[in-house]
């Protein structure tokens, strides 16, 4: 199967990228300030925790963005707040012709949303429903939603702003701090993504962009429940330093992975590649309808059965796990005859070792 998997920081790009959000640290916080865990509360008039603001200040740098707001509902509530700032109620939003993700869907529909699609693969479709169609704003999903897209955040950006200047959200979940450039960095309005898979704590949305857009966000999330409190902020930063490295040390396994299985040519297995499904992960696809069975085996030597946040800080160990529901949606056959596998934190021998006897116990069982 031909894929076209997001191009990934290497390790020598991903170290700058730490180096970077250290150097922005220490130009906002001092030494002191840095070692304190965090405050709580409202303060005023910043009207949140003052740890939270200067987080928000270094992320704002980093990101080359006018401003930075982190919000509650990770990923999921940074999506709402953002099509909240940008979509009015029963409004129109483009999308690409492909499955929306669940939780994403959920929203649009609870706005009474209208949903028009263009194939984001194509620019001259995008120009062509624009040409036709009343658009508020329209969304953008940075990693790939069915396994045949290729289109690049920024050519897909320039071509809707080129049709109508429109409000743009980018959904980097999945993406973010694994490409060079998030979305808001090439000319979207607004970036939403998950610190919690970004190694950060649970429940914290990050959204840059805007100013105009964030500080609409802000007034909506005015009461004191609603804000991240300091120590989650810092606990949001410090992650965040440590992400791009080991998200690119993650990319090399996944390489050594494929270019080892390739060259082993299995028999049971029919193909093996690199995907965005969601986050950058291995497809093996098997020549029986097996990856049931192998899913079983593997979780009985050591690979992790399910996501808890696909890349969060308790995922260690390798995930072996059905694919995507969008690349269900796109073929139902997949979930038979395909894994997909994300080698977290682990080496490429440990993944090969558990995928080959996990496939050999399966022959011997069932064959």
């Amino acid at each position: 199967m031909e894929v076209f998997p997001l191009h990934q920081m290497g390790l020598e790009e991903a170290k700058q990228k730490q180096f970077e959000l250290v150097d922005a640290i220490c130009k906002e916080f001092s030494g002191t300030q840095f070692l304190n865990l965090g405050d709580l509360g409202v303060p005023q008039p910043l009207n949140k925790p003052i740890q939270t603001e200067k987080v928000e200040k270094v992320l704002a740098t980093f990101f080359h963005s006018e401003k930075v707001l982190l919000v509650t509902g990770a990923g999921t509530g940074a999506i709402r707040c953002g099509l909240a700032a940008l979509l009015p109620p029963s409004g129109t939003v483009l999308v690409h012709k492909a499955p929306i993700y669940p939780t994403t869907l959920t929203t649009l529909k609870g706005r009474n949303t209208r949903i028009v699609e263009a194939d984001f693969n194509d620019c001259d479709d995008i120009r062509k429903v624009m040409s036709k169609e009343r658009v508020d704003c329209a969304l953008i999903q940075y990693t790939r939603q069915k396994p045949d897209d290729r289109y690049k955040m920024k050519e897909v950006i320039d071509t809707i702003k080129e049709q109508k200047d429109i409000p743009i959200i980018t959904d980097d979940n999945y993406a973010a701090l694994k490409v060079p450039f998030i979305g808001a960095e090439q000319g979207a309005d607004l970036s939403a993504f998950s610190a919690f898979k970004l190694l950060g704590p649970e429940g914290v949305g990050i959204l840059v962009g805007k100013e105009k857009y964030i500080n609409a966000i802000d007034k909506f999330n005015y009461s004191g429940g609603s804000k991240v409190q300091g120590w989650q902020a810092m606990e949001v930063l410090r992650s965040l330093v440590y992400t791009p490295v080991a998200l690119a040390i993650q990319a090399e396994e996944n390489e050594k992975i494929i270019v080892q299985l390739r060259k082993e040519r299995l028999p049971e297995i029919k193909d093996v590649f690199i995907a965005n499904s969601q986050s950058k992960v291995i497809i093996v696809e098997f020549f029986h309808d097996i990856a049931e069975e192998v899913l079983k085996e593997a979780e009985a030597l050591g690979a992790a059965p399910h996501p808890i946040g696909s890349e969060s800080k308790y995922e260690v160990i390798p995930m072996f796990y059905r694919v995507s529901g969008t690349y269900r949606q796109y073929d139902p056959t997949f979930e038979k005859r395909m894994i997909r596998i994300n080698v977290m934190r682990s080496g490429s021998e440990t993944v090969i070792r558990i995928l080959k006897e996990s496939i050999k116990r399966v022959m011997q069982r069932c064959f």
